[in-house]
């Protein structure tokens, strides 16, 4: 069993149609799933791969090496460790500071933002149109307020991570098993080096590395406001004793002042999630990261 294939180019051809109802699937059935023929030039793709690469090598490597995963791990007793996660990883967002040692990193990272932000806002309007909600709904969800307040824009951050090789891979998590509590997640994964899997019918399956496809995946936040039409899926990061996995996902989030709820379109009888404000989910998301999500819309409700 693998995780959909979508060639999105065929959105504006002959197979339009056909190629809505493969993303349809793959938002209801599946909760992720991979595209091909993006849009995001193959050059700039081939770039982001070489100055992340650098990056690592250059500012990263020598202090992961000092981590406390690797610490944890040199003194384990042979037990699993289940507090941390054997992942190097940095946020890019617009305004916080980026690294500067590595030629051609900012650069290259701005541009490859600016055009997976692009995409985003693509992949939310298909969904919209799937949903038979008016383009543009979950974007202007996202947003609240006036454009004049940068706290009232969607959020959208990159997270850059490496998954270096692990002595004992048996003993860590790469990155431990939660779903994302946001919007929607775009992911550039490693072409040559797995390690990411998703749950699906009580199965771990894995997410096949595939040369330059961008992975999309749905958080929490797309399963309330499609009543759950949409759901977020858990997901997870095996560690592994060969190679340094390169991870770069890119998260379009509502901003934290976002009044998130069920679409008034999708509520047939009764709405099955709360209406809440985004920054107040953050809040429990952020204790309760690596637990069942149910939990967290319950303690959301009743603030």
């Amino acid at each position: 069993m693998a995780i959909p294939v979508i060639d999105f180019s065929k959105l504006s051809g002959e197979e339009r149609a056909k190629t809505m109802a493969q993303i349809a699937n793959g938002c209801e059935e599946w909760g992720f799933f991979q595209l091909v023929n993006h849009g995001i030039p193959e050059e700039l793709l081939e770039r982001v791969k070489r100055v992340c690469n650098e990056f690592y090598k250059l500012e990263r490597e020598e202090n992961f090496k000092k981590s406390t995963p690797v610490k944890l791990l040199n003194e384990s007793d042979g037990g699993k460790i289940e507090s941390v996660d054997w992942e190097d990883v940095i946020t890019l967002l617009d305004d916080n500071e980026w690294p500067s040692n590595t030629p051609g990193f900012k650069e290259t990272m701005a541009e490859y933002r600016a055009e997976v932000e692009k995409l985003a806002e693509k992949v939310m309007e298909v969904m919209d149109e799937n949903l038979c909600l008016p383009k543009g709904y979950i974007k202007n969800a996202f947003n609240s307020g006036s454009d004049e307040d940068k706290n009232n824009k969607a959020f959208f951050g990159t997270k850059v991570s490496h998954y270096p090789p692990c002595p004992q891979p048996e003993l860590v998590n790469g990155l431990r098993a939660h779903t994302d509590a946001g919007g929607v997640i775009l992911l550039f994964q490693d072409d040559a080096i797995g390690g990411l899997q998703i749950l699906k019918g009580g199965e771990w399956i894995d997410v096949q590395p595939l040369p330059n496809a961008i992975v999309i995946n749905t958080g929490d936040q797309i399963e309330v406001l499609s009543n759950g039409k949409y759901k977020s899926v858990w997901h997870r990061v095996l560690a592994f004793p060969d190679g340094n996995r390169r991870s770069i996902a890119s998260f379009y989030n509502p901003s934290l002042t976002a009044t998130i709820a069920p679409a008034p379109q999708l509520v047939e009888q009764a709405r099955a999630y709360p209406k809440f404000v985004f920054g107040d989910y953050m809040s429990v998301y952020a204790e309760q990261k690596f637990l069942p999500k149910e939990p967290r819309f319950e303690a959301v409700n009743a603030m």
